[in-house]
């Protein structure tokens, strides 16, 4: 009936949001817990819900039937391919009110609002510490807390995190193994994510834009580097000694050094 009415009688003490049924709200505060009850067999990557870890093993069964036409990733939800083709047409659909910066998506959306509202909604539960995204309050843990179990690597005295980021080591580290390769040009990688940074030379992607002049680039260190020309750039002349300024408050504050001349 609540479904009818629209009654929502559990209501999250944290956030306040409101659920018509129990299970949901229960979900629903593992958001803010961190909490991931559900555990892969394969990789025992854990997530907040059983739909999660459905999708998740799709890639060990290796179900990706969703491919990107522009540079060939694969995805196994469609999705996921949507939101992907989003990144390579610059479609930012979802602005912020408060900056007028945009996002691909609504959770990315959601995660910046916290920078204005100051909302952390995440509380590590063995100090009380917040956070403003899950991944952040799960890296605190591993890190701060005890019962850390760091991953050795059996050539050096590396220790990580996660098996992935130990993969990826001994891969570029000791075996010198590359085994993802470019299909445009055979490039090798040791990484899934060297290669995708790598296919933005042959597709054009430029996902980083500047803030100030809305100039995109491939890659971040690209932006890094540009930001680094507009810290550079003196705009603001003053009209009585022909000097140049960064900002109009710094122009400002010169000009009172002729008015008291």
């Amino acid at each position: 009936m609540r479904i009818h009415t629209g009654e929502k009688p559990f209501e999250c003490n944290v956030c306040n949001k409101k659920f018509s049924q129990s299970g949901h709200l229960q979900a629903h505060m593992r958001t803010h817990t961190a909490e991931k009850p559900y555990e892969c067999s394969v990789c025992q990557k854990t997530f907040p819900g059983p739909q999660r870890l459905r999708n998740h093993v799709k890639i060990h069964k290796g179900e990706r039937p969703y491919e990107c036409n522009k540079c060939f990733r694969t995805f196994s939800r469609g999705e996921h391919l949507k939101i992907h083709l989003q990144r390579h047409n610059g479609e930012k659909p979802f602005e912020c009110t408060t900056c007028g910066r945009n996002f691909y998506t609504i959770s990315e959306l959601r995660i910046h609002l916290r920078i204005h509202t100051g909302e952390k909604p995440y509380k590590c539960d063995l100090c009380n510490k917040t956070f403003t995204q899950t991944s952040h309050l799960r890296m605190h843990k591993q890190r701060v807390h005890t019962g850390l179990k760091l991953l050795q690597c059996s050539f050096c005295d590396g220790r990580f995190l996660d098996p992935g980021s130990l993969r990826v080591h001994v891969l570029r580290v000791h075996t010198g193994e590359k085994p993802f390769e470019c299909t445009v040009c055979g490039r090798k990688f040791c990484a899934a994510g060297d290669l995708r940074v790598h296919l933005r030379t042959h597709t054009g992607e430029k996902p980083y834009e500047c803030s100030l002049c809305q100039r995109k680039f491939s890659f971040y260190h690209s932006l890094k580097s540009h930001l680094a020309t507009h810290m550079r750039e003196k705009p603001h002349r003053c009209t009585e000694c022909h000097k140049n300024f960064k900002g109009p408050e710094n122009l400002l504050a010169h000009l009172r050094t002729h008015i008291s001349q």
